[in-house]
């Protein structure tokens, strides 16, 4: 896949992980309707909420954010979430592309706690993902509550 580790996407990578930097998301987009090219499409500071509006229902993309929740009253946990986008109007040979072009993607933002395969926007809620981040991260001072 090329592109993937260009300047651009790794300073935003370095972005969405630093603790000095507002920045909590970025955008993969691939360049064109054929070929592996992606490119840097956004960043932003509105959290998953926002990504998720940034989404192309006509294409594969991915996504990468910055999730902090508290665990309890007196801590803040900060995860990672690499996002798998395939719109519903994404054409077949995309779609079959995407599970072989992702490994490109997940060996640069590395650093993620979960990967989630997204199709729809509602597999992007917030509680939802933070519950998956308590499980992934063992200890879950919720008492499974999520």
């Amino acid at each position: 896949m090329s592109g993937v580790d260009s300047p651009e996407i790794l300073a935003a990578y370095d972005a969405v992980r630093s603790d000095k930097d507002t920045t909590n998301w970025l955008l993969l987009s691939y360049t064109g309707a054929v070929g592996d090219k992606v490119v840097l499409t956004k960043t932003g500071t509105g959290g998953l909420a926002e990504l998720a509006r940034e989404l192309d229902d006509g294409q594969a993309q991915y996504g990468y954010a910055r999730v902090e929740y508290a665990n309890d009253t007196e801590s803040t946990r900060v995860k990672f979430v690499l996002i798998i986008w395939i719109g519903e109007g994404t054409k077949v040979m995309r779609k079959a592309r995407v599970s072989i072009e992702s490994g490109s993607v997940k060996r640069v933002l590395s650093h993620h706690s979960i990967s989630v395969d997204a199709r729809d926007r509602a597999d992007l809620d917030e509680q939802d993902i933070v519950m998956r981040l308590r499980r992934a991260g063992g200890a879950d001072y919720n008492g499974g509550r999520g």
